[in-house]
């Protein structure tokens, strides 16, 4: 049988999705299921970055393997409800995002995939979108992707925000049962990584009841690093946690850096561009390397320490990145936003803005060699652990 033009079926919008979900969230299995969770939150999260003020998000997993989604940012109007300012929720429903997905530094990277509202309305079996605005409250509710009735309004209302309930399709998905501890863990970093914002989880389905948890983290990055430290059991007071700001415009973003040496055990180091893990390291940890090394290096050599040539102690001090190190036990937590983040492979691991490098490497040098001249008892301590676990001076880190 011959093969022409005429045999090739173009699949758009809702009819794209449904037929390679895959695609759009990855897997039909636990996986897919969560990134579709992902989609929705991260859009309501940048709703609430977006207002500019301290908001929240809420997500709750119900006993009847729906999840819902609600925010207090100002809310989207239907523009079929006789709205025509601002965003249409309607399109967002039944439309793929149409250019490039949203990029920048205030957009905060909740999961993988950038599909949009559709991708949720098309995988699940019921979706149903509420929005509170102006003191009403609306509502339009969609079987598969497809709109049941237009936009109706069902009451007033308080407040102003959004809420999307869906029911992932069970002729999709194997499994519509989504691991609670793997989407609170997730909802946890993204609250650390953007200060102020306020991610709750309750899940309704248990027999004996419900559970929930609530993170919000006034100092950010900082909050972080005193968090992975106290998993491994031993807790240290905050101002033990060295943490700072820095917008850099030759990078084009900002970046939030926090670290502690405990030397009572193994540290780690965790980082993030734009909220987006990046386990493979990337520009902005190869900065934090040269930063630590110049500091520590130039701390040693003032105090008449066996000190090496930074790129040495760094190359050294770079094994540890992502994972563990052993100088002294460090434990830090690097975030970059980026207007324009440009990663290395297709799962988005490794960051490779060129620029970012040095900006980070900078201010980390500055920021920690302030620290050690303003904390010279800690300072000692640290960089005499780190030289005493080399004897050789530091050289030997190379």
């Amino acid at each position: 049988m011959g093969y022409d033009a005429a045999r090739i079926e173009v699949l758009e919008g809702l009819d794209a999705v449904r037929k390679r979900p895959g695609m759009w969230v990855g897997s039909t299995g636990e996986r897919g299921l969560r990134h579709l969770v992902f989609e929705v939150v991260g859009w309501a999260v940048n709703r609430v970055l977006a207002a500019g003020r301290g908001g929240c998000v809420d997500v709750t997993l119900t006993s009847d393997g729906g999840v819902r989604v609600a925010d207090d940012a100002p809310g989207d109007p239907f523009q079929a409800a006789g709205n025509t300012d601002g965003p249409d929720l309607e399109a967002l429903l039944t439309s793929l995002p149409s250019g490039p997905e949203p990029r920048g530094r205030h957009i905060a990277v909740v999961g993988h995939f950038s599909g949009g509202l559709l991708v949720a309305n098309a995988l699940s079996s019921r979706l149903t979108a509420e929005v509170r605005c102006e003191g009403i409250r609306r509502l339009q509710e969609y079987a598969r992707g497809v709109a049941v009735a237009p936009p109706a309004a069902v009451g007033p209302t308080t407040g102003s925000g959004t809420t999307i309930s869906f029911w992932p399709d069970t002729d999709i998905f194997e499994t519509t049962q989504c691991s609670f501890p793997v989407l609170a863990e997730r909802f946890r970093q993204v609250a650390f990584l953007n200060r102020g914002l306020r991610i709750s989880l309750t899940d309704e389905r248990p027999e004996g009841g419900s559970r929930a948890v609530l993170f919000r983290f006034p100092d950010g990055v900082r909050d972080f690093v005193a968090a992975l430290d106290a998993e491994t059991g031993v807790t240290f007071h905050h101002p033990d946690v060295i943490g700072f700001e820095r917008e850099d415009p030759r990078m084009a973003g900002t970046m939030e850096v926090a670290l502690l040496w405990s030397g009572l055990h193994d540290g780690r180091i965790r980082s993030f561009a734009n909220s987006r893990a990046t386990p493979e390291g990337g520009t902005h940890l190869d900065g934090f390397r040269d930063g630590v090394a110049a500091a520590v290096t130039a701390y040693a050599r003032k105090r008449g320490l066996p000190a090496a040539d930074p790129d040495t102690c760094a190359d050294r001090l770079g094994e540890g990145l992502g994972g563990r190190t052993d100088l002294a036990g460090l434990t830090a937590v690097v975030s970059v936003k980026l207007d324009h983040p440009e990663y290395l492979g297709a799962t988005r691991g490794r960051l490779d803005n060129t620029d970012v490098r040095a900006c980070v490497g900078e201010a980390v040098r500055d920021h920690l060699g302030n620290w050690f001249e303003e904390q010279p008892k800690r300072a000692a301590e640290v960089v005499g652990r780190i030289v005493s676990r080399h004897p050789q001076g530091l050289s030997d880190l190379a």
